[in-house]
């Protein structure tokens, strides 16, 4: 729930200060001024691609969860990945389970699910990048069903 209320922070300051910046800008290519018309239309561009990056993230949020929950409601979101007491992964424990999910991908590569339970073993194993890679995967073939 934490995560939700922070990426929708986010969105309400990112539109707060696109339409900041976006008013200095249109007031610095209103002076006419060449430089200041260069730095307008560059205060428009850069809240523009700030956008696009937090969409982008926002969606991959929400994307990812509704697997996850998909996952959840047929019960295939045990990894059987021991715990530390604090509730986090093993990472030795994750390490050892890891090439499991690896073969289970390889071996279905058309399966979503099988992508999505890799992206949580890289993930559980500390991987966040091969872990977005893989979830991303598994979104591009939910879709393509």
């Amino acid at each position: 729930m934490s995560a939700k209320i922070g990426a929708i922070s986010m969105v309400v300051l990112l539109a707060i200060y696109v339409a900041l910046v976006g008013w200095r800008a249109v007031q610095f290519v209103g002076t006419g001024e060449p430089i200041a018309i260069v730095m307008g239309v560059a205060l428009l561009v850069l809240p523009i691609i700030a956008a696009w990056a937090i969409w982008r993230e926002v969606s991959f949020g929400v994307r990812s969860q509704r697997l996850v929950q998909t996952l959840e409601a047929e019960g295939a979101t045990d990894l059987g990945i021991a715990t530390t007491p604090s509730g986090r992964a093993d990472r030795a424990s994750a390490d050892a389970e890891f090439d499991r999910f690896r073969t289970e991908a390889e071996a279905e590569p058309d399966s979503w699910r099988a992508w999505m339970r890799l992206g949580m073993a890289y993930d559980a194993a500390g991987d966040r990048r091969r872990a977005r890679r893989a979830v991303r995967r598994a979104i591009e073939l939910e879709r393509a069903r």
